[in-house]
């Protein structure tokens, strides 16, 4: 029987969809078990595969703005190279030739103090006087196409840009021509402007002037490092006699690689020390191996043989140094110091702007090390002209003074050093100063570098001053010198005396006792605190919270910084940082930094003018309690200065009589005074306030001898009574507050009444009389105040 074709039509009909479920069965299976493995895949994995694919992304949008902007970078860079001014040869050559001359200093009248040494040692040599060896050595070292480029390799200029995108500066990529040009023309700014210049000079000079002379010139205008004496050598001749003994043209290969590879850190691969010994063997080394790849690359370039390079590696060039050397070091006094060590600063504040170097670069100690280093070289071997404030005369007859009455300052404990410091009260310049008794028995400049605890001389700066300032006390106050102590229960005492009861403020300033001022600055500190007044006048105080500020505890200022803080009080309260440097040209005649004053008001002008008024009272107290003799003597010498200028001043002693201070001002300088031993150990118990007062009257004659307008003859500090910003009060004598009803202790509602007198403010006045009505004090000590004041 045949078989039914709609039969077998179904039969395979049936079959394709049963092939199509299994199939779509197979494809679902499939999927699950491929989600089923997607979810055992490790997260680390999948992480790594997401950031790999952002990084790619990342990577290629950074690409683009790397790209982007080295175009631009090298768009701008060209700009620069086209627009800079192209100078004449002969303005470019006499640049190249000019080796800077003496920097030198002088008095503010024109006058020379004295011309800046300088270790440097060159000696400029020809040509044919130097070896073919360091020639080779330097081409093959720092600049290996030098015969063929035209001063600049194009690559290495577009590789030092594309290094430096995004700093804002350029370096590296430089020929020995461009190094020429930098070191002569210039200059050590690390900017765009500055490469594109110096790539400009650098072609026109290879003009101008034959391989040959550009790298004689660079050979003999470069710096060597040390020599054997400790002496900085310029030029290949001298390197060669400091280092080796012998001319320049006399060099052996390894010697001339040795002085080639100096150039790039003269200071870091010189073999000596500052003091002319050999540096250690480890930082030896440097050098040595710095002269290890000169002479590698000049087997690279072709100037010797491998043969020759092997021998060369085996010579020990420490036999051929020469041995360490004296050198006769020239001997400064305290003057050069001081006007040559700001100089250098200002020089260094002027070189930093110049290459208009970040906070952030300086920030960086081996930056902030390169421009110190810069700034000195520079004042050393600049040819500038430095104008100091110092008085000629004033200062001269400062000297003849501590030479000739210093001996009045000698107890028999040792030998006591003198420090003074005269400065204008309105700029803040120095006039002039004693840095000690004699420069060649002691260097130490105890006018501007010894720090010490200014005693009591230090209260009207740090707590009369501001108390005055916030309105806590007035010039009649009263304040407690009631027997107390330290929170530490440790007694204060004033020359062994516990304490008395209250006293005037005119009091507490003439005897100079020391709980009136405890608690002055105890009132102040709870009233904003004296940090706001010290910190902008200069003073380096670490801690504050010291109960003993007020007395010279925790503060040691050199005797310029005191004198500048009186100054600021005597200056109506305006702030003007001390300086002795007024102007610095370089050898151009140019002016590259000129003294600006940056005033700042630390007090009000009626603290000023309060404050002076009290403190002339200091040099007249009563004699039994007074704490100098000054003025006494001053009249005894020469009684027309003493009567026609207005003096106010402050004494300072600190325990043992280990320091005297005077610090004195008039109403156009002031002029500060310590003495003491070097070693901290006692003077006499008189010397403070006797001797030192005899000298000092001795000191102000002599300075107004050699001018007698510097005092300020018939000025006037201002009259609390006349001046305006100044507040007025009638107040109680006995109170120093204005008269009224006083409830409190064992008072109620009495009736304060009596002598009074006019206290000046230089804040919201005097109040009605309170209880408490005097600065610090214990409920006790008021108790037996009013028993005084109104009876028991």
């Amino acid at each position: 029987m045949e078989n039914d074709p709609r039969k077998e039509e179904a039969k395979a009909k049936l079959q394709e969809k049963l092939e199509a479920r299994r199939s779509a069965s197979q494809r679902r299976a499939k999927k699950e078990e491929a989600y089923a493995n997607e979810e055992k895949v490790p997260v680390a994995k999948t992480t790594f595969t997401v950031f790999r694919g952002v990084s790619v992304i990342v990577g290629l949008i950074f690409l683009g703005f790397a790209v982007f902007g080295v175009t631009a970078g090298i768009g701008y860079f060209a700009r620069l190279v086209e627009n800079t001014k192209v100078e004449s040869k002969e303005e470019l050559l006499s640049k190249i030739d000019n080796i800077h001359g003496v920097s030198s200093m002088f008095y503010s009248n024109g006058q020379p103090i004295s011309d800046i040494s300088s270790d440097l040692v060159r000696v400029k040599a020809d040509s044919s006087n130097i070896s073919v060896n360091v020639k080779n050595a330097l081409v093959a070292t720092e600049d290996e196409t030098f015969k063929t480029n035209d001063g600049v390799v194009p690559k290495a200029v577009i590789r030092g840009i594309i290094g430096s995108i995004g700093s804002g500066a350029s370096s590296g990529g430089s020929t020995i021509t461009q190094q020429l040009i930098k070191q002569q023309v210039l200059g050590d700014s690390v900017t765009f402007q500055r490469k594109a210049s110096e790539i400009v000079y650098a072609r026109q000079l290879t003009k101008y002037l034959s391989k040959d002379q550009i790298l004689t010139d660079y050979l003999n205008v470069s710096p060597f490092g040390r020599n054997n004496k400790g002496q900085n050598i310029a030029g290949v001749e001298e390197a060669a006699q400091g280092i080796f003994g012998k001319s320049a043209k006399d060099l052996t290969v390894p010697e001339a690689a040795f002085i080639a590879g100096l150039p790039q850190s003269p200071i870091v691969y010189s073999p000596y020390s500052a003091n002319g010994q050999f540096k250690s063997p480890e930082n030896m080394a440097v050098g040595l191996d710095r002269q290890k790849n000169v002479l590698y690359n000049m087997y690279r370039s072709g100037f010797i043989s491998e043969k020759d390079y092997q021998e060369y590696l085996k010579v020990d060039l420490t036999k051929e140094f020469l041995p360490p050397a004296a050198n006769a070091t020239s001997s400064h006094d305290y003057l050069y110091n001081v006007v040559y060590n700001e100089a250098v600063q200002d020089v260094y504040n002027y070189l930093i702007q110049r290459d208009k170097v970040s906070d952030t670069a300086l920030g960086n100690d081996a930056t902030k090390q390169y421009y110190q280093n810069l700034a000195e070289q520079s004042i050393q071997t600049g040819g500038y002209t430095i104008t100091s404030t110092i008085n000629q005369g004033i200062y001269e007859a400062m000297q003849n003074a501590v030479a000739q009455y210093g001996s009045i300052l000698q107890d028999g404990t040792g030998v006591v050093q003198p420090g003074n410091v005269l400065m204008d009260n309105k700029t803040g310049a120095v006039l002039g100063f004693v840095g000690g008794l004699d420069y060649n028995s002691s260097q130490v400049n105890h006018a501007f570098d010894t720090e010490r605890s200014p005693g009591s001389s230090t209260k009207p700066i740090i707590a009369y001053g501001p108390a005055v300032d916030m309105g806590l006390m007035g010039s009649a106050s009263q304040l407690s010198n009631y027997p107390t102590s330290y929170s530490d229960g440790t007694p204060i005492l004033h020359v062994g005396d516990k304490g008395t009861a209250m006293v005037s403020f005119a009091e507490a300033l003439g005897v100079s006792w020391n709980i009136p001022a405890y608690w002055t600055y105890k009132a102040v500190q709870n009233n904003g605190g004296a940090q706001q007044y010290m910190e902008k006048m200069g003073y380096q105080i670490k801690d504050y919270s010291v109960e003993s500020l007020p007395l010279g505890g925790g503060i040691d200022p050199t005797v310029v910084q005191h004198t500048n803080g009186y100054a600021t009080l005597a200056n109506g309260g305006v702030y003007n940082k001390y300086y002795t440097v007024q102007e610095i040209k370089d050898d151009t005649g140019k002016v590259i930094y000129k003294h600006q004053n940056n005033p700042v008001q630390v007090y009000s002008e009626a603290t000023s003018t309060i404050m002076e008024n009290m403190l002339r009272g200091v040099l007249t107290y009563n004699p039994a309690q007074r704490t100098t003799n000054f003025l006494q003597d001053l009249q005894g010498i020469n009684p027309g200065l003493a009567s026609s200028v207005d003096f106010t001043g402050k004494t300072g002693t600190t325990n043992d009589y280990v320091d005297g201070w005077l610090m004195l001002s008039t109403p156009t300088v002031s002029l500060g005074g310590w003495i003491g031993h070097d070693d901290n150990s006692s003077m006499g118990e008189k010397t403070g306030a006797v001797n030192n007062g005899t000298y000092m009257s001795y000191l102000v004659n002599a300075i107004n001898a050699a001018d007698p307008n510097v005092f300020g003859p018939g000025q006037k500090f201002p009259d609390p009574a006349k001046d305006d910003n100044v507040i007025k009060s009638t107040v109680l004598s006995s109170t120093g507050e204005k008269p009224g009803t006083v409830t409190g202790g064992k008072l109620k509602n009495v009736t304060v009444s009596g002598a009074t007198t006019t206290s000046f403010w230089a804040k919201d006045g005097a109040p009605t009389t309170q209880y408490q009505f005097g600065i610090g004090g214990t409920d006790a000590d008021y108790a037996n105040a009013w028993s005084k004041i109104i009876g028991k």
